[in-house]
């Protein structure tokens, strides 16, 4: 099932975020609450409505979120106007793992976000995240640039249309 984030989910969804680093950035739980109070949050529950999983989506142009990721979208959509959402991070539990869960989540934020032309998110590259850029592949995200910010530090960046 997915649902809005519940301010109770706070604490399991820093734990699934601590658990998928470096696939998404570490963050204190007072970091990942201020970037959850900033975006919209979906998360992946289990039956007994318990979170297993979540993605953040941020519109461009939101300042305080200090994000060299989406300050490269900013300049992306200045060349290519459109209406996108940039998903900051999308994170399973280990357990929930293979499941298909991501792509229940994507599924909800093209849904939640069809108004928009486009959805875009980054992927490590160092260091690498091979399974991630097939997911985003698999669900018709196309390469548009990369960046790297030091010599252990890069992404790619992906859009998909919607």
């Amino acid at each position: 099932m997915i649902r809005d984030y519940q301010e109770t989910d706070l604490s399991r969804l820093h734990e699934i975020n601590a658990a998928s680093t470096p696939g998404v950035s570490e963050e204190t739980i007072e970091e990942l609450e201020k970037i959850i109070s900033l975006s919209s949050c979906l998360v992946a529950a289990n039956r007994a409505n318990d979170p297993i999983g979540f993605i953040t989506l941020i519109p461009p142009g939101t300042l305080a979120y200090q994000s060299q990721n989406l300050r490269w979208f900013e300049g992306w959509i200045s060349e290519n106007p459109q209406n996108l959402i940039y998903v900051d991070r999308i994170a399973l539990a280990p357990e929930a793992r293979g499941q298909r869960l991501g792509d229940q989540l994507y599924v909800a934020a093209f849904e939640r976000f069809s108004e928009c032309d486009a959805i875009g998110c980054e992927v490590n590259t160092l260091p690498d995240n091979p399974k991630s850029h097939r997911f985003h592949a698999r669900m018709g995200f196309d390469r548009v640039g990369e960046q790297t910010f030091a010599p252990e530090k890069a992404v790619a960046y992906y859009v998909r249309k919607l």
